[in-house]
């Protein structure tokens, strides 16, 4: 029978484990996300995936905000974050750090996320943008890869946050792969 383990041996645990080569360069880029319950959960999500660092631009919230802190539960203190206004900025930020470009969207070349042809070695940035409009078109033609989750229900569309969590899953796993 299985027995639930306490906050304590939940964090002795995880911390004995090892991030896949690679992984740990990660960083996510929210550009243009309204709710900051969102951010929070992606906040969250990231902190439990040991994410190097989260982006955040446009009119996305940035911390300080006590709807952001209520859903991250501490992650928006324990991940680091930068902030940006302008796209470019973003852009030549990242550039200058060799970082692939991975956008989670739906387009016409999309492939899916597991599909996703990465090495051990690849520094990996995940997009995600606005939870109507999707990822800004100034954004796209910029991308190395677009990639999509897998989906086969009737509404083709899942919430910001979630869909960040499966991606960011997905792409440990191909790292975990990789280091095999």
């Amino acid at each position: 029978m299985s027995k639930k383990l306490n906050t304590r041996s939940i964090y002795e645990r995880n911390q004995s484990r090892t991030t896949p080569t690679g992984f740990s360069e990660t960083i996510v880029w929210l550009h243009n996300i309204r709710s900051m319950h969102n951010i929070g959960s992606v906040f969250r999500t990231s902190d439990a995936f040991g994410i190097k660092e989260i982006l955040l631009s446009g009119y996305t919230p940035v911390p300080p905000r006590p709807e952001i802190s209520k859903t991250a539960l501490g992650a928006d203190q324990s991940v680091t974050w930068k902030s940006f206004v302008q796209i470019d900025d973003v852009l030549n930020y990242l550039k200058g750090q060799n970082y692939e470009l991975v956008g989670l969207e739906q387009t016409d070349s999309s492939i899916l996320i597991n599909k996703l042809p990465i090495q051990h070695t690849s520094r990996i940035c995940l997009i995600s943008g606005n939870e109507i409009t999707g990822i800004d078109d100034q954004i796209i033609p910029q991308l190395d890869y677009v990639v999509e989750i897998p989906q086969y229900g009737k509404k083709h569309s899942l919430n910001v946050s979630v869909a960040t969590g499966i991606a960011l899953f997905s792409i440990h796993e191909l790292f975990r792969i990789h280091e095999s």
